[in-house]
């Protein structure tokens, strides 16, 4: 007689558990509270879905910040080739982009959930649409079950709590899985959102709100450390109330210790000139432009928007002329450009960020199987687990894995 595996929440993690342990002759119920499955998958990439990163599993472990080697076998029994081969197979053209970050060549995240779905169907799943689940049903130290809220009983062999973190609440994350793992004893550590945009103080990024910025390197310092927690050139936003974009989201999961405010942010607005050559460009600008003002100077090197602040922070007179501008002004200038401060305050809301850090204790979870090293057939996958990785492919990786291993061995265990 084959298993039955409950399986909670049919996002990317859910949904690879479910193929897996249909996949090894586990009958499969699926609980999803949405209406559709995937919610979250559908906005990941700015609605492109970026999938997985086209590299080893040794690079995904090496950009997974908080406790990326309790995915060795995760990442190695279903490694980012495994996850490309799987959406192939399924009928979805993939492309590799820069930062080997994989996009669907369609640009549609459709068609990574069309193909999850399609492929949970063929094995035979049974999605529970609009259902929630209320707690763990927990007899002889073993979980057998799910009530829902609606005070329905789902009995199972298994339980995979596969539901996501807290962060994009909108889609069904909102931490309902930290509270059947606490039923079951686990401990959840601290949520905290990652991969999220960074409030700042002073007016400036409101001033240039709007203004993008590309192949700008942003570096983080903790309490002025001298080396950088993180540093990397990219893309970066700033907005109404600080800065976003790919490189603050990825310097984000890097602001693990103290305060936000314990951090300070520079900006280098001309990463392939060094200090010396950027002088020797000042100093052709200002021949060119000899007899005009300072402010007028600049519209070839910067975007028009930052030059009011620029102009600001140099201590330069709007109003001098270029010729007259010293040695040491342009020093200061050139330094000011490469090294543009920011000052950090606090984290968006984590409604607003990508991913969930904190979660399930990784010291409570058998990292070869994604089983609960407190009770018997209790499974975890994906975000609810206290792991999170850099923007890049990388977080719908760990799902993938986890629940791929989940699936497995939810159906080998023995009891």
């Amino acid at each position: 007689m084959s298993k039955t595996v409950v399986i909670i929440g049919a996002g990317a993690s859910g949904m690879m558990a479910a193929h897996f342990a249909a996949q090894n002759g586990a009958r499969v119920i699926l609980l999803e509270k949405n209406k559709k499955v995937c919610r979250k998958v559908m906005i990941t990439g700015k609605g492109r879905c970026n999938v997985t990163n086209n590299s080893s599993p040794d690079n995904l472990i090496s950009k997974t910040p908080t406790n990326g080697r309790f995915l060795y076998s995760a990442v190695n029994s279903f490694t980012p080739a495994d996850t490309m081969d799987f959406f192939e197979s399924a009928g979805v053209a993939l492309k590799t982009e820069r930062g080997n970050r994989v996009f669907p060549s369609s640009d549609k995240a459709s068609d990574i959930v069309d193909a999850l779905l399609r492929t949970v169907k063929r094995d035979g799943c049974k999605i529970l649409n609009e259902k929630q689940a209320k707690s763990l049903i927990i007899a002889d130290n073993r979980v057998c079950g799910v009530y829902l809220t609606d005070g329905t009983e789902i009995k199972g062999d298994s339980v995979i709590v596969a539901c996501g973190g807290a962060s994009y609440p909108k889609t069904g994350s909102n931490g309902d899985g930290y509270m059947l793992a606490k039923q079951a004893g686990h401990t959840i550590k601290e949520i905290k959102p990652s991969l999220v945009p960074l409030e700042c103080k002073g007016n400036t990024c409101a001033r240039l709100q709007g203004l993008s910025l590309k192949n700008v390197n942003l570096s983080v310092h903790f309490k002025n450390g001298k080396k950088p927690v993180f540093s990397e050139q990219g893309e970066m936003l700033f907005t109404h109330f600080g800065i976003s974009g790919p490189l603050v989201l990825s310097a984000s999961s890097h602001m693990k210790k103290g305060e936000v405010s314990d951090y300070t942010i520079t900006v280098d607005l001309k990463p392939a000139l060094d200090i010396d050559t950027l002088d020797k460009r000042l100093v052709r600008d200002f021949d060119e432009f000899c007899n005009k003002d300072f402010a007028n100077s600049l519209g070839k090197l910067l975007p028009s928007k930052l030059i009011p602040v620029i102009i600001e922070r140099s201590k330069i007179a709007p109003t001098e002329k270029c010729n007259s501008i010293t040695k040491q002004q342009r020093t200061a200038l050139a330094t000011l450009i490469k090294g543009f401060e920011v000052v950090p305050n606090r984290f968006r809301p984590i409604d607003e960020a990508i991913i969930t850090s904190g979660g399930v204790n990784t010291k409570e979870i058998n990292p070869k199987t994604m089983e609960s090293k407190l009770i018997g057939g209790l499974y975890f996958a994906g975000e609810v687990i206290d792991v999170d990785a850099y923007t890049g492919g990388y977080n719908l990786q760990i799902a993938f894995s986890t629940g791929a291993l989940a699936g497995q061995n939810s159906v080998l265990d023995d009891f």
